[in-house]
């Protein structure tokens, strides 16, 4: 399956939307699927939203209750510039968010820095997490690849189309792959302050106690799902995930770090076949 092709289901699928009222700001909800299904919650990214998992949700709802959320700061939540953008904060309001739907056990995917928030929220709510699903989520600073082409500065802000192509260019591989459009317009809908504010969280976050380390000690099912040709993080790090007992780790070839956009297909067949495992436990 193409990523029009994963499109062209997209646009079929109803999608129910609902906005949360949180004591931080209000929180954008999409739900897909069955209501009575095993609950997937997906957590997307800094710089992006529930929308850049448009095109893999068609390929989870025959066997999930599909839950996306824009984080605080992104997307279609709100975007203040009082509460905390911290790693840990945001996990909490993933939590609350899910408890506000009536889920009670989940398995968590997130992608790049989303894996942090859903390691995050497995860490104050390990009640609630049955097992986590990280996509090209680094395990540590060390993995990052620094770019100049993530530079936008204060006062270019908000950024013209083609600076946000720059801005995202490290995140795909795949050959002739094209930045949907409105994926642009949701960098743009974000403010400087909540860009900056969530990225270094994700930094202070990972500075203060490596990824593998705090799965370790979560002792939560985990598959870690890299694309190879991942140019913003070094897909060769995927291997710290190793010492996590019990985790599975699994690379794409020709894909980047957005595997979840750049084929879809392939990558819910490994999410597919872990949850296949787990999402009956608990």
């Amino acid at each position: 399956m193409t990523v029009s092709d994963g499109d062209r289901h997209a646009q079929t699928e109803t999608t129910e939307s609902s906005t949360l009222s949180l004591d931080d700001g209000d929180i954008h909800v999409c739900q897909d699927g069955p209501r009575d299904a095993p609950a997937l919650l997906l957590i997307h990214g800094s710089a992006s939203s529930a929308r850049s998992w448009d095109s893999l949700v068609p390929l989870l709802t025959g066997s999930h209750r599909v839950i996306r959320i824009d984080l605080l700061g992104h997307g279609r939540s709100a975007k203040p510039a009082g509460p905390s953008y911290a790693t840990p904060d945001q996990g909490r309001r993933a939590g609350v968010a899910l408890d506000r739907l009536g889920v009670e056990r989940a398995i968590v995917v997130g992608h790049s820095s989303g894996g942090a928030v859903a390691t995050a929220l497995a860490e104050r709510r390990p009640d609630l997490v049955i097992a986590l699903v990280l996509i090209n989520t680094g395990p540590g600073m060390a993995a990052f690849i620094a770019s100049e082409s993530a530079v936008i500065a204060p006062s270019q802000w908000p950024p013209a189309d083609e600076q946000i192509r720059r801005f995202a260019s490290t995140g795909f591989s795949r050959a002739g792959y094209q930045i949907p459009q409105e994926l642009l317009d949701e960098v743009r809908m974000m403010t400087y302050h909540t860009l900056t504010a969530t990225m270094a969280g994700t930094r202070a976050y990972l500075e203060e106690q490596a990824l593998p380390e705090r799965l370790t000690a979560l002792g939560k099912p985990l598959l870690g799902s890299f694309g190879e040709d991942d140019r913003r993080g070094r897909s060769s790090s995927a291997a710290d995930y190793r010492t996590v007992p019990g985790a599975k780790v699994e690379l794409l070839p020709g894909l980047g770090h957005s595997p979840i956009l750049e084929d879809p297909a392939r990558t819910a067949g490994p999410l597919l076949a872990f949850t296949a495992i787990h999402a009956g436990r608990g």
